[in-house]
């Protein structure tokens, strides 16, 4: 082997070596990057977790309170129930009766059940809303240092 052989093989090999620790220096700078961004990322994870606890308190909240409104109602409309009941004075208006509050009560809770589904499905929907603009947030901050 010549020297100038030599030499042009240890050119490449410095030429190489030089671009792997280019390559290297960039990966880390991202790495780096990244790493920074995630104590962001976790911060904001958090911070979404808390609001959208917040949120479910203060629903959860609000439903058993309207649950509690619909108990006193109910409770209510049965004490009128059994005074009605009392007060009936032939058999024919006792099944009248029956039917009504019978009737009164099945569209009671079927208006109850779409009610509640509504709340629930709202609820649902306002406590992922913030963790999912925060799951945006982190592929934007992502992709961006990527």
């Amino acid at each position: 082997m010549t020297t100038r052989t030599a030499k042009a093989k240890k050119a490449t090999v410095q030429s190489i070596k030089a671009d792997v620790q280019d390559k290297a220096k960039a990966a880390y700078a991202k790495g780096s990057a990244v790493a920074g961004e995630l104590g962001t990322i976790t911060k904001g994870n958090v911070a979404a977790l808390v609001v959208s606890g917040k949120i479910l308190g203060a629903g959860l909240k609000t439903l058993g309170d309207d649950s509690v409104a619909d108990g006193k109602q109910a409770v209510d409309s049965f004490v009128a129930d059994l005074k009605a009941f009392a007060a009936v004075k032939s058999p024919k208006e006792f099944f009248e009766l029956q039917f009504q509050v019978a009737k009164r009560n099945i569209d009671t809770a079927v208006a109850l059940g779409g009610k509640n589904g509504k709340a629930f499905g709202k609820l649902a929907s306002d406590v992922a809303a913030p963790l999912a603009g925060q799951a945006k947030a982190n592929v934007a901050k992502l992709r961006a240092v990527a």
